[in-house]
C-alpha cells in the first residue's frame, strides 16, 4: 500500500459550479512526503467520454511534511466546465516535476459530475486505481461502440436529411436538368452496361428483356453502395471548412453519402418497378422483403464509407485507388453475367458480401422469392461488424483531421 484516504468527501455549490472536497490521506510508504521536494496534492479533469484532459488543475501543498504512518488533512476546490458534458475529476499526490502518483498506481479519489444545459450536478465520489477506471472505460467502450454510432445518426437525423439534400442539389446546380440528373445518371450508366453485355456480347439463352431485369436488379444494390464507397475518400478533404471552422458532427459526413445513394436507389427502384410492370404486367409481392434487405446494406455501406473516409483523411491517393478496387468488385459480383457462370469457376466469389444483396434483390424482384434466410443472417451479421468497426477506426482518427488537412 502506498496511501490510504480517510473521510474522503465532495460538495457542489451550483451556483459557481465549484467542487468543494475535503479528506485525510495517511502515508503507508516508507518515504516522508517534503513539501519542499514539491510534494502536494493536485487534480486533472478529464471529459469522461472520450477520456481526453481537459484541466490540469492547481497544486495544494501540505502545510507540514508527512512521515511514513502520518496523516495531512487536506481541502480543495476546482470548478467545473461550462459546457455540456460528463466529467471525471482525479485527485492525487503529485510531485512537481516528477509524477502523479495516480500514474504508479496509487489510489486515488474520483469526483464524478456533470453538466447539462450549463447546469452542473455531482454524482458520486469513490477512491479508485488507474487500473480499475481502464477496465471500467474499456467496458463502457464496447457498449458505446454498438450504441454510438447509432446515436450520432439519430441525433443529427435533420442534419443528415439537410446535408444529403445540399449535396444532391449541388452537384448538378446550374445544369440543365438539375436534380433530374440523380435519376438519369444511374440510368444512363445502367443503359450503357445493358448495351455491351447484353447487346453486344449477349447470352443467346436468355431474351434482351429478361437480361434486362436480371441485370437492373443486381445494380439496384449496387450502386448505392459504389457511390458511397467511391466518394468517401475524399469527404475530409471536401469539407474542410466545416471541420477547420466549426464544432461540427464530423461522423456525419460519410452518411450523409449513404443518404444520397439511398435516395438515388429509391428513383431506381421505382423505375424498376415500372419496368416489370410493362415486360410482366406485374410486381411480386415478395418485394415487401425490400426493407430487410436495405437495413444490413445500409449499415455495411456506411461502415465501409466511416472506414474510407478516415483513411481518406491521411492517403490522398485513395480516391484513385477505390475507384479501381471498385471496378474489380463490379466484375467479381455477378451483375452482368449469370451467377451459375461465376459459381462454377470460382465458388469462393459466392462469400462476397454484395453477392448476398444481389442474390436476394433477384429473389425478391424476379423469383417472387423470399431472400435465402442462411445468407442473409451471415451477411447482417457481417454488416453489424463492419458498421461498429467502422465507425471505431474514424472516430479515433477524426481527432486529427485537422491537421492533416
Amino acid at each position: 500500500m502506498s496511501i490510504a484516504w480517510l473521510n474522503p468527501q465532495a460538495a457542489l455549490d451550483a451556483a459557481t459550479s465549484t467542487v468543494r472536497a475535503e479528506f485525510e490521506i495517511r502515508n503507508l510508504t516508507e518515504e516522508t512526503w517534503r513539501a519542499a521536494d514539491g510534494f502536494g496534492i493536485g487534480y486533472h479533469l478529464f471529459d469522461r467520454a472520450s477520456g481526453t484532459l481537459i484541466v490540469d488543475g492547481a497544486r495544494v501543498r501540505l502545510e507540514r511534511d508527512v512521515e511514513p504512518g502520518g496523516e495531512a488533512h487536506v481541502r480543495m476546490e476546482f470548478e467545473l466546465p461550462a459546457e455540456d458534458g460528463e466529467y471525471q475529476t482525479v485527485i492525487s499526490p503529485m510531485r512537481e516535476d516528477v509524477c502523479w502518483y495516480y500514474d504508479r498506481g496509487w489510489p486515488f479519489l474520483l469526483v464524478e459530475t456533470t453538466t447539462k444545459d450549463g447546469v452542473a450536478a455531482l454524482h458520486r465520489t469513490r477512491v479508485t486505481e488507474k487500473q480499475a477506471l481502464r477496465r471500467e472505460r474499456e467496458l463502457r467502450g464496447v457498449g458505446h461502440a454498438f450504441v454510438y454510432p447509432v446515436l450520432t445518426i439519430w441525433r443529427n437525423r435533420a442534419l443528415i436529411r439537410v446535408m444529403a439534400k445540399r449535396d444532391i442539389m449541388g452537384r448538378y446546380k446550374g445544369s440543365f436538368g438539375g436534380a433530374f440528373w440523380t435519376i438519369i445518371n444511374p440510368l444512363l450508366l445502367m443503359l450503357t452496361y445493358f448495351f455491351v453485355f447484353g447487346v453486344v456480347i449477349r447470352d443467346p439463352s436468355r431474351s434482351r428483356s429478361e437480361f434486362a431485369l436480371y441485370f437492373l436488379a443486381g445494380m439496384l444494390p449496387w450502386l448505392p453502395f459504389s457511390e458511397a464507397a467511391g466518394r468517401s475518400p475524399g469527404v475530409i478533404l471536401e469539407n474542410r471548412n466545416l471541420i477547420k471552422k466549426l464544432v461540427f458532427p464530423v461522423d456525419t459526413l460519410p452518411v450523409n453519402l449513404v443518404a444520397s445513394g439511398l435516395v438515388t436507389e429509391l428513383f431506381a427502384v421505382a423505375l424498376y418497378c415500372a419496368f416489370l410492370l410493362a415486360l410482366r404486367h406485374s410486381i411480386p409481392m415478395t418485394v415487401i422483403w425490400l426493407p430487410v434487405l436495405l437495413i444490413p446494406q445500409i449499415l455495411f455501406t456506411t461502415g465501409v464509407s466511416w472506414f474510407l473516409a478516415g483513411l481518406g483523411a491521411y492517403v490522398k491517393d485513395l480516391g484513385q485507388m477505390i475507384g479501381f478496387v471498385l471496378t474489380i468488385w463490379f466484375f467479381m459480383t455477378p451483375i452482368c453475367y449469370p451467377e451459375n457462370q461465376m459459381l462454377a469457376k470460382a465458388p469462393i466469389l459466392a462469400k462476397n458480401p454484395m453477392y448476398v444483396l444481389v442474390r436476394a434483390y433477384r429473389s425478391i424482384f424476379l423469383e417472387n422469392q423470399h431472400p435465402a434466410f442462411g445468407a442473409l443472417w451471415k451477411f447482417s451479421l457481417l454488416a453489424v461488424v463492419v458498421f461498429v468497426l467502422g465507425h471505431a477506426w474514424f472516430y479515433k482518427l477524426r481527432k486529427s483531421f485537422a491537421d492533416m488537412i
